[in-house]
């Protein structure tokens, strides 16, 4: 598994929101907006209301390849973007978490590979 920096982390716990792309059963992508919660042993959890129900789910459970992407603009003047993007594999967990009592009980955890990031240092 792949750390994250010290600057990837800090941007990930100020977001909330990132697109998490999966590849459905034809082997073409997909992509939804996902609410994630980056953990202390360099994980990220996915939660939803119904996730066990979902197409991302679904195609997860037989390709467990991903993608999330999360980024937003600093500035328009100057243009300024800062993002990271993490590639990896994805287990389906099934039980008690503590994301809340509003989730499901079916849980995405990305185990990251790959780490590339943006804009997230001064002179980036």
């Amino acid at each position: 598994m792949t750390e994250f920096s010290e600057a990837e982390l800090a941007y990930l716990k100020s977001q909330r929101l990132g697109r998490l792309a999966t590849v459905d059963q034809h082997g073409q992508p997909q992509a939804n907006p996902v609410g994630f919660y980056p953990r202390d042993d360099g994980t990220i959890l996915i939660g939803g209301y119904a996730m066990g129900t979902t197409k991302k789910w679904r195609n997860l459970r037989k390709n467990p390849k991903v993608a999330l992407v999360v980024n937003d603009i600093v500035s328009v003047r100057p243009w300024k973007v800062r993002g990271i993007d993490i590639r990896g594999e994805a287990e389906l967990l099934v039980g008690p978490h503590d994301l809340g009592p509003h989730f499901s009980e079916e849980l995405i955890r990305i185990l990251p590979r790959r780490i590339h990031s943006w804009g997230l240092q001064e002179g980036d």
